[in-house]
Parts: structure tokens; sequence; C-alpha cells
């Protein structure tokens, strides 16, 4: 039976193994610290926070989210640790809620490994504090309890460090959030929160569906990991028109719930695996339904490779301890005792990272199976440039839900993609990194032939924004300062589909920099004085993307200052940037640029692991997606764009 504990109350734990999950209602930073008999945590390696996840018989989130599950194994910490408390902090420089007092009250579960609640306690009461310790497991006589906390500190993540007795409090506060706010730039914006619970019929705890709601973009602001507001009334989508009101909702979001996923395939028989179905999510329509499935695969992955690695660790840790033990009696040292103990407690190992590998390899085989289902099924939007789909292509005449930009995989499971889907309209830019990165591709690869692929990268990703939009509905501005991107804009140029030739020379950059700001400024002000209809005419309604080459080569501070300006507000007034360029060629600014890097979603044109999942945090290996050697899709399925934005329609 679940203990409901109120602030104060205690209660004993049954097992030493467990979850702690956290419930907030927006992102929230989640760490712990050891302490000693008297609760005083003696330095910064008795800290876990996303900055340094991982202790002994600890780990914590490496990034801010709205839900964390911390993983405790209250058996293998040192012997000298009798504390643990679990801290949670608002991320302040993320540019979200700054006190408790104006996000839902935090939920905190204890649980165990198969998700049994033990204890439970909401965090009530909180106002003007950014930081909280929430709970504390603790050592009373050989055994371990639980003790709700609940204690707010105004003073922030410092304030509560120094009350643990922590030097340099002040210090260690600003690097944590230095470094959430890193893993908030290189994490996937998550699906919006779900509005039922069962979204997947074959995973309770599956992918949240499309978030409803049909408000202007500029009235629903994503937080800081990409999660949008709750949706007010909602307004019927218009069709766009110069000089009348502009409405930048996504058409297919709907305000109601959405209706149950499909019948799934027959009950499989017992000990047989599901048999996988495409759709098998809620949604409005197949596509949304798909979408969810993909992120509810995206979530099953993390989470069966986050329960395989906890179990390495813990094997690895059991091991190290009953080595320790063994060798330090010195009756091991005599005979064959010591060799045998080794052999024994690597064989324990053994069994238990077996055993794990065997639950993950039946997991990677139904996700396996279930990708082999759902890959030929996805639309065009979602779909690679490898799908038959593409040859027969028409251009659409409403948006899709998401876009897809490439695939994940994480190293245990190469064999599984899954495909990344950001929604549309983008509510983030993209900076493509031109630079040398550390993976081993791109240690492969000359810094000529990396700026080559970034640029060509940044031509497929404009290509497919420009094929599933309808005919008028989405532009392309292209900056080239020095003209060096001539070989890889050819598709766009010669199929036709710019809104203008790319822009060269001081000149050119900023005009087209005037012209877009101008547009976010004008639709800004509409927007709030309640009177889109009085914009003016020669203003183009479409959604405008504009990919900068070469950056921060043929910029001067105006027009640095500019994009920043775009990265921020431009994708509420639908302006979004894609940036191609190389971070260190922008060194020379300084963290005067650090904003503008961690608004944008970096991605590379080679495989890189450094995508982060919203949910468990781990380092994903991102691949882009590339037309088949040979192949004449690209400029096929331009043409049918071009001819559709002339003649209006397909």
């Amino acid at each position: 039976m679940t203990a409901e504990l109120v602030r104060g109350q205690n209660h004993t734990l049954p097992q030493t193994r467990l979850e702690i999950r956290v419930s907030a209602g927006a992102p929230v930073v989640a760490g712990a610290t050891l302490g000693d008999e008297r609760g005083t945590v003696h330095g910064v390696e008795w800290i876990a926070h996303p900055g340094s996840p991982q202790l002994p018989g600890l780990e914590v989130s490496r990034q801010a989210a709205a839900e964390h599950r911390l993983a405790v194994d209250l058996g293998a910490l040192p012997e000298a640790v009798h504390r643990v408390t679990v801290l949670l902090a608002l991320p302040l420089e993320a540019g979200g809620p700054t006190r408790f007092g104006a996000v839902a009250s935090p939920f905190v579960a204890v649980t165990g490994l198969d998700g049994t609640e033990i204890a439970t306690f909401t965090l009530t009461g909180l106002d003007s504090e950014s930081a909280v310790a929430a709970l504390e497991l603790y050592r009373r006589q050989g055994a371990w309890k639980v003790r709700a906390v609940g204690q707010g500190y105004a003073g922030g993540l410092a304030a509560m460090l120094a009350d643990q007795g922590v030097d340099g409090a002040v210090e260690l506060a600003r690097s944590i959030q230095e470094a959430v706010a890193r893993g908030l730039a290189r994490s996937v914006a998550p699906p919006p929160p779900r509005t039922s619970e069962g979204d997947r019929v074959r995973h309770a705890g599956g992918p949240a569906p499309a978030q409803s709601g049909g408000l202007p973009q500029a009235a629903q602001q994503p937080g800081p990991l990409g999660e949008p507001s709750p949706p007010a009334t909602p307004v019927a989508p218009a069709t766009p028109s110069a000089g009348g009101p502009i409405d930048y909702a996504h058409p297919r979001r709907q305000a109601t719930a959405p209706p149950p996923p499909p019948p799934a395939a027959p009950p499989a028989q017992p000990g047989q695996p599901a048999t996988p179905v495409a759709g098998d999510a809620t949604g409005w329509s197949m596509d949304e339904r798909l979408y969810n499935q993909v992120w509810g695969m995206f979530e099953d992955l993390a989470r069966a490779t986050a329960a395989y690695r906890s179990a390495v660790d813990f094997a690895e840790s059991r091991m190290d301890q009953e080595l320790e033990r063994t060798l330090s009696d010195p009756r091991s040292r005599i005979g064959g005792t010591g060799d045998r103990a080794r052999e024994e407690a690597r064989a324990k190992r053994d069994e238990l990272t077996g055993r794990a590998r065997e639950a993950l390899d039946r997991d990677l085989a139904q996700l396996a199976a279930e990708a082999a289902v759902v890959e030929p099924a996805l639309p065009a939007a979602y779909a690679g440039w490898d799908n038959p789909f593409w040859h027969a292509y028409r251009v659409p005449m409403e948006i899709p839900m998401a876009l897809r930009i490439g695939d994940l995989h994480l190293p245990e499971s190469a064999g599984v993609k899954i495909p990344l889907l950001v929604r549309l309209p983008l509510e983030r830019g993209m900076w493509i990194d031109s630079g040398r990165t550390a993976s081993e591709a791109a240690a492969l690869t000359d810094s000529d032939q990396l700026r080559r692929l970034a640029m060509e990268s940044a031509v497929l990703h404009a290509a497919r924004m420009l094929a599933v939009y309808p005919p008028n509905e989405f532009s392309v501005h292209v900056i080239d300062p020095a003209g060096s991107a001539a070989a890889a804009l050819a598709p766009l140029v010669g199929a036709g589909v710019l809104a203008s030739p790319p822009a060269s020379g001081p000149g050119g950059v900023s005009s087209v920099l005037a012209g877009l700001t101008r547009r976010v400024d004008l639709v800004q002000m509409a927007i709030r004085a309640g009177a889109a209809d009085s914009l003016p005419p020669d203003l183009d309604p479409a959604e405008q993307l504009l990919i900068v080459n070469d950056f921060p080569h043929g910029f001067d501070d105006r027009a640095v200052t500019q994009l920043r300006y775009l990265a921020d507000e431009g994708p509420s007034a639908g302006v979004h940037l894609m940036m191609v360029a190389d971070r260190e060629d922008a060194s020379a600014y300084g963290p005067v640029l650090d904003p503008l890097w961690r608004s944008l979603l970096r991605v590379t044109p080679v495989a890189d692991d450094h995508l982060a999942d919203p949910w468990v945090g781990h380092a994903w290996t991102y691949e882009p997606l590339r037309t088949p050697p040979g192949s004449r899709v690209l400029e096929q399925v331009l043409d049918r764009v071009a001819a559709a934005r002339r003649t209006g329609h397909r």
C-alpha cells in the first residue's frame, strides 16, 4: 500500500534499489546530495547534479525536464553516507518561471524498480522559493527510511546548498545552472503534455498526443523544452491572404480529446510479443497517430536502455564491493581463496548483466518489429528520402503535424533507428554545425567537405519544408555573403523556389535582415493590438525560413543583433532561422552569442552523438537524412513544388 506522506512524515523503505519519480508543472532541475550522520555534505563530490549526474549508488537526470526518474541503490552508497536529500530547482537561465508558486505543485514518488509506489509526497505551500529540498532517504539503526521534507529556499539553489554545509555554494549553483542551460540547448523538444492515459495500446507510459488548442503561435510560446502552454479557446484556422488576418495556429491541433487508437491486432499468445500495428496511438488522423507512435517508440527505447545501463552499473558496483570485502580480509590471501572470490564475484556480475541484456534484447526486438511496420506507413513529411512515396509526390493542401529532420539511435541499439520529428510550424530554429566535432565521422571528413555537407543538409531540410507545405505558404530566403554556397544551392535556385536570389555582400545581408525584422515587428504589433487585418498588403503571409551560410563572415554588429532578434522572436511571427556555421568562427564574440546558439536546435551534417532525449538524457547519435546516391528525387520534388507555386494548386 502506498504511503501518502505529508511534510515531516517518514516511512520505512522495504528495499534498497529504488526509483524516485518527479512530476512538475514546468521543467525543473533534479539533483541529490549525500550527507553524513549529521546531514553535512563533504564537498562537491557528494553532490549529483546535471553537470555530474552519477555517484556510487545514485544517478540523476542530465537536464531540466517536467518529469524525472532518479535511480538509487542504497546498498551501493559509501559507508559514510547516512542521508540522501533530493533537491529540485527551477532552471533560472531558461527564461521560464522563477518561483515555484507560479507552477503546479511538484509531486515526488519513491517506487520500486517495477514502478510500484512505496511513498508519495506533493510539495504544497511553495511561493517565492526557486529551490526546494523535496525529501530525504536516511539510515537509522541499519534500516533506511524516507522523510517528506518540502523545505523551500527563496535564495535558490545556492542558499539550499549552503544550508547543507557546502563550501563555494554560490559558484557551484552557478555551474549547475550553466550545465542545465547547455543541456536544454542540446535537448530534443518533447511532444506536448498528454491529454489522456493509455496513449499507446502496448505501452501504458507511451508518448504524449499532440497538444490541442488553435491558439496563434504568438500566444502559445514554447517553454524551455518546447512544451507549449495549456490551450485556451480554439480559434478556427484561417486561410492566409494578403492584407487579411494571419493565423499561425496549426490547423490540425484540435481542442477536444482525440479519439482512441484503432483496434489493435488480436492479443498475442501468452509468452509471445504483441503484433505491432502502425498507428498504435491516439490521434485525430493517421498522421497524428503515427507521430505519437514514433514518439512512444523514442521514449520506450530511452527507458529500456536506461534500465539496462542501470542494471549493468549495479552489477559492476556489487562486484567491486564484494571484491573489496574479500580482499580486505587477510585470510583471503592464503591459498586460492582470493582467486575463488574474484571468480565468483565476476560470475555474479556476468549473470546480472546477461539477464539485463536479455531483457534489453527482447525490448529491442519488439521495437525493431514495430519500426518495420511503422516506417512504410509514414506520410511524406515523416518519411526518408528513400521512401517510394517521394517518386509519386504531390504537393499537399494542408500543413502536416511534424517534419522528419533525421534519425536517432543509441550504441546498444544501432539497428533500431527512431525518426526525429519536429512539430510544424517550427517552434525553434536550427543550427547546422559545419565545424569539426569529436565524432568519428567528423574526424574522417576534412573541414571544406564538412562545410559543403552542412550547406547541402540545409538545402535538403529547406526542400522538405517547401515540399510539405501547401503552395505559396512557405518562403525560403538565403544569405550567402561570399557566394561560397552556389553549388549546394543549385537545386533551390534552379527550380526557382526561393523567394529571391541568394543575398550576398553587405548590402544584400542588410536588406534581407531588415525585411524579416520588419515583418516580425509588424506581426507582433498587430497581434498585441488585436488588429491582424491591418497588416500592410505587401507583407507575405507565408511562413518564412532564412538560411544563413558561413556565419559570422560578412556580418557586422547590427546584423548579428538582428539575427539574435529573429532567433528569439521570429518563430512567434512565422519567421524561422537556419544557421550554417562553425561556432569556433564566431568565438571572437565571446559569450554574447551564447543565447543565439542555445536558442537553436543543433544538428550536424554527419553522424554525431550530441542530442539528448527529454526523459533520461541519453546522448543519441543523430544521422542526417540523405537522398539515395544517383537519385534525382530532390530535383523532381522541387520541380513539382515550383509548378504548384506558379499555378497556386497541385
